[in-house]
């Protein structure tokens, strides 16, 4: 983590994925709890592209950042494929370019269903079949629908369709996100968990 100064320097802004952000001090602060202890020291950032404001902490006025929201995390998880996961961290920090953040959370999705031997037909046809065959829940394959996943497509097959936004490409890949947690990392949580408590049965 960089420290508490003038300006954060970070490798992204965790709101827009610009590189290398001019992050500015926009305000500052101190708190502690109710007795006194656990001083804290606080600065608010302001992204100069986006306008997004980053929040972090120290212990001390200049010291290490030790909190930061949002913290612009990558999705990283050992049981999503790397592939999927590669996918993932790079639309995530092409957030900035939408249409190229859109085709990757796209070609993330594609890996998964591919994955999971849906591998015939459009992107939407075999997220639908997903649904049909229980592999997800109605609800995801109708957010599926909701959001600009063939956004590249459609703009190859019409002239006049509307680039992605960046809020087009936050949704998209907020819903790679979660199909990745709902097909890889929550059976993974599941299967520990199972692991554990028979271990401790033993």
């Amino acid at each position: 983590m960089p420290n508490l100064l003038n300006n954060l320097i970070l490798k992204r802004c965790p709101h827009c994925s610009v590189d290398t952000p001019y992050l500015t001090t926009e305000a500052t602060t101190s708190t502690a709890d109710f007795q006194g202890n656990g001083k804290r020291f606080w600065s608010i950032y302001k992204c100069a592209r986006c306008g997004g404001l980053v929040t972090a902490s120290a212990r001390s006025q200049t010291g290490a950042i030790q909190e930061m929201y949002p913290n612009g995390k990558q999705m990283q998880n050992e049981a999503i494929p790397d592939r999927v996961q590669s996918y993932l961290n790079q639309a995530s920090d092409s957030l900035n370019a939408p249409s190229g953040s859109v085709m990757l959370s796209a070609s993330a999705v594609d890996a998964m269903l591919k994955d999971k031997n849906y591998k015939e037909g459009s992107l939407y046809k075999r997220i639908d079949q997903s649904v049909k065959d229980g592999l997800i829940t109605k609800e995801m394959g109708t957010w599926a629908h909701e959001i600009r996943l063939d956004a590249n497509e459609q703009r190859h097959a019409d002239e006049a369709f509307e680039m992605p936004k960046q809020e087009d490409a936050k949704r998209c890949l907020k819903f790679a996100n979660t199909l990745a947690t709902l097909l890889y990392v929550l059976p993974s949580m599941v299967t520990r968990g199972i692991e554990e408590a028979k271990s401790n049965e033993a």
